[in-house]
């Protein structure tokens, strides 16, 4: 059952029914879901066939990612589930807004990833006008959150996700998780309608963290899920500390969140790694 005191959704970030359901049982709830076309390509039926040779056509994988989160939203109809489009540094706003319209009507209850690059928060400004609901992922700075907060204004709260992924910033030796509180101090000062969901969680101290941070959302892989369930789904409080090693501190910035997103400047590394992985991982389903 839910922890009383538990004021973060919690969600499972993997591609596999099978995993929802065993996430399910462990806790007793589950919030929602994330999956990406790396988690897709893990899922036991897709990998099996790729194991055989038998890659997929285009339609081919779009029809398996479809029935995939269609499985996955049967087994959390109140929750959200992300779905995210194909894109690379060279897709366009309109090429990423027309996946993003058949995908969102895949399923109910579905949040659609957009990289926060230009490109996707373009094509996040005009989703959410069309009633669309999105997560922008790729998060790697403050200034991207601020960029989210600005393209989408005026879209409702529960809309709109913004995912930075702490892992990956720790791996470069950044304390992602600091990141995290930066952006949640950002957007509690400007009353923000977007909300913050913690992603790349690598081990059961992120999410705690996160849970003590009351970030609106966390989604974790099903091993950390058993973890945490394993210790009795504890909900930390002012006493816990986090103490991440040899990490070095993100300082706060002071942005202005009421400037055109298009003011904002954003780079990292990071980001054109991770579109570039998303989009390798689409490839290899097709055998290109």
């Amino acid at each position: 059952m839910r922890p009383k005191n538990l004021k973060t959704r919690i969600f499972l970030d993997g591609g596999d029914p099978q995993e929802t359901k065993e996430a399910i049982e462990l806790l007793g709830f589950l919030d929602g879901q994330t999956t990406n076309p790396t988690l897709i390509s893990k899922n036991p039926g897709v990998k099996d066939r790729l194991e055989q040779g038998r890659y997929f056509s285009e339609e081919e994988i779009f029809e398996n990612y479809a029935r995939i989160v269609g499985e996955i939203s049967k087994r959390i109809p109140e929750g959200s589930i992300s779905v995210e489009v194909n894109a690379d540094g060279r897709t366009t706003v309109e090429e990423m807004l027309s996946q993003a319209r058949k995908m969102f009507a895949w399923i109910p209850n579905a949040h659609i990833k957009f990289p926060t690059i230009r490109e996707g928060l373009g094509a996040a400004h005009l989703a959410v006008k069309e009633n669309m609901r999105v997560n922008m992922t790729l998060c790697f700075t403050q200034e991207q959150a601020a960029a989210v907060h600005a393209a989408t204004k005026g879209a409702p709260k529960g809309d709109v996700f913004v995912s930075p992924f702490v892992g990956r910033l720790d791996d470069m030796g950044f304390d992602g998780m600091e990141l995290v509180a930066n952006i949640s101090k950002m957007y509690r000062e400007a009353n923000s309608h977007v909300e913050l969901l913690v992603a790349s969680v690598r081990n059961v101290d992120h999410l705690l963290r996160a849970l003590q941070l009351q970030s609106d959302i966390v989604t974790c892989p099903l091993g950390i899920i058993k973890q945490w369930a394993e210790r009795g789904m504890p909900v930390p409080q002012g006493d816990f500390k986090y103490e991440p090693k040899n990490l070095s501190p993100i300082p706060y910035k002071e942005l202005d969140l009421k400037k055109p997103w298009q003011g904002f400047a954003f780079q990292h590394e990071l980001i054109d790694k991770g579109v570039a992985a998303f989009s390798k991982d689409w490839t290899k389903l097709t055998g290109r």
